[in-house]
């Protein structure tokens, strides 16, 4: 009756995700097969505890993105999608997890943060604080929205900040102590940390940009100017710059001149999420510093 099930084929996007959420589990434990398979045919797989871990890590990342896109591909079969999807995902010439540099405690926090954001617009709008300690107020300005639009970041903060950081940090398996050793990184070597921060940002954008959703292209200056000027692309705009740093650089020179002097957005990694007494010194005083 099982396979009977699951072989069944669905033929609306209300249909997938009602069959998708009753084999969530089946769908996750083939995503993780699949992987440790790859990880063993790439002779990168150990029988320890961290593979394990990294493992279930990207299984979980897998079939969160594959809930997303499959919904654009009924009718299907869903657990035969799930194989293709996932296999066509390590077919990539160089897929991710090729950068062992990403398994440091650093690594994998940048990774569980970058590869939630790009299907999440929470986390997405989060990675201004987490890599550059912007307030709600900046992010607002910056991105130069609107009344209603920046309504939505405040939005964003609180839910991230109440449920989306803590379950990003434990479907990642990352640690207290971890986290504890990423802060004490930066209170006693700040510089060498962020150096550390933009190498691996630079592995992790030129990845996630070309991931869900789809890949926003950067613009020149002047064409950036001109979206701001026309006041049109709030989208593009959330969904593109907390990730891309040179585009950031270029926006902040005219949107807000003041931050840091010269209008660069500097790395300044924060690891928890803006806590919720912040958030009210923000709102009083105007500004996200």
């Amino acid at each position: 009756m099982r396979d009977l099930t699951a072989n069944r084929v669905v033929s609306t996007e209300q249909e997938f995700d009602e069959f998708v959420l009753m084999l969530l589990p089946e769908l996750l434990e083939r995503a993780t097969a699949q992987t440790k398979r790859f990880l063993r045919d790439t002779e990168q797989w150990e029988n320890d505890t961290v593979h394990e871990k990294l493992a279930l890590r990207w299984g979980y990342e897998l079939v969160e993105r594959f809930m997303v896109c499959g919904r654009s591909e009924v009718p299907c079969r869903p657990l035969l999608l799930l194989e293709s999807f996932v296999s066509k995902y390590y077919s990539q010439p160089e897929p991710l997890c090729y950068h062992k540099d990403l398994l440091s405690p650093l690594g994998r926090y940048l990774d569980a943060l970058v590869s939630r954001a790009v299907v999440s617009r929470d986390a997405m709008t989060a990675v201004f604080y987490h890599l550059y300690g912007f307030g709600q107020s900046q992010v607002v300005r910056v991105l130069g929205l609107g009344t209603a639009e920046s309504q939505r970041v405040y939005k964003n903060y609180a839910r991230w900040r109440q449920g989306g950081w803590q379950r990003m940090v434990e479907e990642a398996g990352i640690s207290e102590e971890e986290l504890n050793h990423i802060e004490d990184q930066k209170r006693g070597h700040a510089a060498k940390l962020h150096m550390e921060v933009e190498r691996l940002m630079q592995i992790l954008q030129s990845h996630y940009r070309k991931s869900e959703p789809a890949h926003y292209p950067c613009l020149p200056a002047a064409q950036w100017r001109e979206l701001f000027d026309q006041d049109y692309g709030h989208d593009y705009r959330g969904w593109h710059l907390p990730l891309c740093r040179g585009c950031l650089a270029d926006v902040c020179q005219f949107q807000q001149g003041d931050l840091n002097g010269d209008g660069k957005p500097t790395l300044n990694l924060h690891v928890r999420p803006l806590p919720k007494a912040k958030v009210l010194s923000f709102l009083v005083g105007g500004k996200g510093r």
